[in-house]
């Protein structure tokens, strides 16, 4: 792909949103499964979606802390190859974060506990910087020897 070219594809963005959400999710499900799944009897969509699982009082609601934190890690790195450009990994953070949002809210209702939010602002602000900062990284890379002409 030619990063010159400024061509606005619908379906491609799509695709990238379902994408990185999917992956998202996948990811968010081995980290509680790895973390939640061993203390607790039922691995459920409570996890994912409810507020009230994400609680500092409980050794299982740190550990559901710990698997967001963890996700939005990986989801950094998920954006080096899907989204490839810095600027737009804001933009996919934010989407990514307002369709859970939205998730969270038709399964438990409006997130009342401010513990959800600072772990879910938290996690959009990791995913976002730390993304952009890998592909800043990868943009910013010396140009192989071997392509230049010898002239």
């Amino acid at each position: 792909m030619f990063y010159g070219a400024l061509v606005w594809d619908p379906w491609l963005i799509v695709a990238q949103i379902v994408c990185l959400q999917c992956l998202y999710y996948l990811t968010l499900g081995f980290f509680l499964s790895l973390l939640v799944g061993t203390r607790v009897s039922h691995l459920t969509l409570v996890y994912f979606f409810d507020f009230a699982t994400i609680t500092t009082s409980t050794v299982t609601g740190c550990c559901v802390i710990a698997s967001l934190l963890l996700t939005s890690f990986a989801g950094a790195g998920y954006m080096l190859f899907l989204i490839e450009r810095a600027n737009k990994c804001l933009d996919f953070s934010a989407t990514l974060y307002i369709i859970h949002l939205l998730k969270c809210m038709i399964y438990g209702g409006w997130p009342s506990s401010i513990t959800w939010w600072v772990v879910n602002g938290t996690g959009f602000a990791v995913m976002a910087l730390l993304g952009e900062y890998l592909c800043i990284k990868r943009e910013l890379r010396e140009i192989p020897t071997r392509y230049r002409s010898n002239v």
